[in-house]
């Protein structure tokens, strides 16, 4: 398929990309449930970087099922190639010295190990933060009425209801709802963003 594809070099470095905006480009990907969070921890933490100066950007799974990935439907391998398409666009936008949020259900394991797996080939940094909320409490915040809607039987397939979710087993951040609250859970993943490396945090 890519016999005849060809990669093109640059004649600018990331050295040099990085210095241009002075930051350094890594993916923060935000796993968990639907009404979880993610997309709100990732939004807050995206104006954070902003007003500090850094070019950051939240790449919004229901956003992009509105184009780059309109094509793709709900079901498991669909939902694998909106991982690796996403996680490829965040390669590039990282490779610029962006901060990149992605906050996607990605309920597949192996689909988020790939990306990180391109990641780390790419000598990229990639995070990955369980967003740790209780599907009694994403069912009660129900922000879409996606939930309500599959106890109901009238959508079939929703994660957490009648699809699995494969939970991160060492995720650089474990963020969990209960006892902390926004401001505190973005302060965590500022912190992260703000680190040269990090080891798994509780």
């Amino acid at each position: 398929m890519t016999e005849n594809v060809q990669w093109h070099g640059s004649l600018v470095t990331r050295e040099q990309r990085w210095g241009a905006v002075s930051s350094e480009g890594i993916i923060v990907w935000l796993t968990g449930l639907s009404g979880s969070g993610k997309s709100t921890i990732a939004m807050e933490a995206e104006l954070q970087c902003i007003v500090a100066g850094r070019p950051a950007v939240v790449l919004d799974g229901d956003n992009l099922r509105h184009g780059l990935n309109s094509d793709l439907g709900f079901g498991e391998a669909d939902r694998n190639e909106n991982i690796r398409r996403v996680g490829e666009v965040a390669i590039l936008m990282a490779e610029v010295g962006m901060v990149v949020l992605v906050p996607l259900v990605s309920p597949y394991r192996a689909a988020r190990d790939a990306v990180r797996e391109r990641c780390e080939g790419a000598s990229l940094r990639f995070v990955e933060i369980f967003v740790d909320t209780p599907l009694t409490e994403c069912e009660r915040r129900d922000p879409k009425g996606l939930y309500a809607k599959a106890r109901s039987g009238e959508l079939v397939g929703l994660t957490g209801i009648d699809a699995p979710y494969e939970a991160p087993i060492r995720p650089e951040l474990h963020l969990r709802s209960d006892g902390i609250g926004l401001a505190e859970q973005v302060a965590l993943v500022m912190g992260l963003v703000a680190a040269p490396s990090a080891e798994p945090a509780e």
